[in-house]
Formats: structure tokens, C-alpha cells, sequence
């Protein structure tokens, strides 16, 4: 029996982060047609995002320090038939303008990028002069909070209340994580970029993790979905959420690459 060809992965539906990358990515071709939309990732690993992105029909660039992550990111490229759509270079952060070759991004993706690195807002400045003017910076940051109440829901008490002690939100120092950051902190880090305008902030699964497997309306998606795009910008369960989500204007109109 033949195999049946792997589907391509694709952005997700149920997903109010994906549904803002959906909707960037048509007003970037709107604003350039004569070419693909440019996306950088930065700390995009494996590629979750940047695989979809390019079966999407962008050209995307992964920075990543994990030569493992990126050995996963060619072959996910290759299985989803956008190998030449996908570029992988090993550098860290404050690298980007060597080993990108100062070409500039419609859409620069830090997700899970904040969490690991020794100084955010430098960080932050990269990713901004990374965009092209007009481009958008997209932040993912693990939620304190969410982190504070996960640890209470399965028990762990003594790491809840050191999580929230801790001014970098982490439960001790075998922590994984340098920093988790509440919706204020990402917000003021953004404002303090003069580059950026702050457009968006959201919250990312922010009630779908609690969802029983057997409740009686597990299984209608459409509800779902409708429920967390309320709630993902609606204070205070936008600022329960397991992760933030910030978008944030690069400052001017050209739109070239």
C-alpha cells in the first residue's frame, strides 16, 4: 500500500497568535506585491512557526544558538516541500545584523525568545532593527501568573510562592527559564523602544488548558475559539494567560526588504 504524503502543517485555526500572523501576512502582500513576505525568527528552534509560515509562501530566516534545533528545522522544511523557502543560521540575538546581512524582515517573530536571554530589552532593540520599516515584531513571553497558578493546580505550593516572590518570576535556580514577565513588564519593555508602537496585547491559550477532555462542549471547536478570542484580550484573564502575545510597529511606511 502506497503511503499517504504528509500534510503540510499549517498556521493553526483555534489560535488567536496565528490568526494575527494570518492577518500581518495579507497586509504585508497587500503592501508589497512584488515579492514574498520576509520573515525572521528569531530563537525559532525546531520551526513550529516558521515551517507553516513558509507553507504559507514566505521566505523565512531561522536564528537559532541550537545546531540540534535547526538540524529538526531543515528536516520539517524538507517534509513540508519548503526546503527553499526556509533559511537556518546558528547565531544568538545580538548577532543579527552579521549573519543576516543587515536585510531587513516584513514580520520579525521573537516567541519564546525573552525568556533566555541576559538582557531583554537589547534583545528587543535587535529584533526592531531587524524590521523593515512598517514591519511588525511579534513577542511571545511565558506569564508569571499563568506559571504562579499552574504550580498551585498540581501542587506545588513552595514553587508558586517562590515564583511569585521572585521579581524574575522563577521558582528557584534550577529553573530552565531566566524570567517569566506579567503583561505590565512586556508592555513597559516595548514602550521603552523608540523604534516601536505598540499595536496589540493578547493573551495565548488563555482558557483552553482548562477545558476538561470530557466536558459536554469539548468537542465544539467554534465555541472554543470565539471564547478565547474574548478572553485573550479581555483583562484581567488576558493577564492570566499562559503566554503573552505583543505586537508592536516598526516606525515608518516603506515596506521594502
Amino acid at each position: 500500500m502506497t503511503a499517504r504524503p504528509a500534510r503540510p502543517p499549517v498556521l493553526p485555526t483555534l489560535d488567536v497568535v496565528a490568526t494575527s500572523l494570518r492577518d500581518e501576512l495579507a497586509a504585508a502582500r497587500a503592501r508589497n506585491t512584488s515579492g514574498p513576505v520576509h520573515v525572521l525568527d528569531v530563537g525559532g528552534g525546531s520551526g513550529a512557526w516558521a515551517v507553516p509560515l513558509a507553507v504559507e509562501g514566505c521566505e523565512v530566516t531561522v536564528v537559532d544558538s541550537s545546531a540540534n534545533a535547526l538540524a529538526v528545522l531543515r528536516s520539517r522544511a524538507r517534509d513540508a516541500g519548503v526546503a527553499d523557502r526556509v533559511r537556518a543560521l546558528q547565531a544568538d540575538v545580538d548577532a543579527l545584523p552579521e549573519v543576516t546581512d543587515g536585510v531587513h524582515a516584513d514580520l520579525v517573530l521573537g516567541h519564546g525568545l525573552l525568556e533566555y536571554v541576559d538582557d531583554p530589552a537589547a534583545a528587543l532593540r535587535a529584533l526592531a532593527d531587524a524590521a523593515a520599516p512598517g514591519g511588525l515584531v511579534s513577542l511571545l513571553v511565558a506569564n508569571r501568573y499563568a506559571a504562579v497558578l499552574a504550580r498551585v493546580v498540581s501542587g506545588r505550593v513552595g514553587e508558586a510562592r517562590r515564583m511569585l516572590a521572585d521579581p524574575a518570576g522563577r521558582w528557584g535556580p534550577a529553573d530552565q527559564l531566566l524570567r517569566r514577565m506579567d503583561t505590565a513588564e512586556v508592555t513597559a519593555l516595548v514602550d521603552g523602544e523608540a523604534s516601536l508602537t505598540l499595536e496589540r496585547v493578547q493573551g495565548h491559550r488563555v482558557l483552553a488548558d482548562l477545558v476538561p477532555e470530557h466536558a459536554p462542549d469539548a468537542g465544539a471547536p467554534d465555541d472554543l475559539a470565539a471564547l478565547e478570542e474574548l478572553a485573550a484580550t479581555t483583562p484581567p484573564l488576558r493577564d492570566l494567560a499562559s503566554r503573552i502575545h505583543v505586537l508592536a510597529r516598526r516606525a515608518g511606511s516603506d515596506h521594502c526588504s
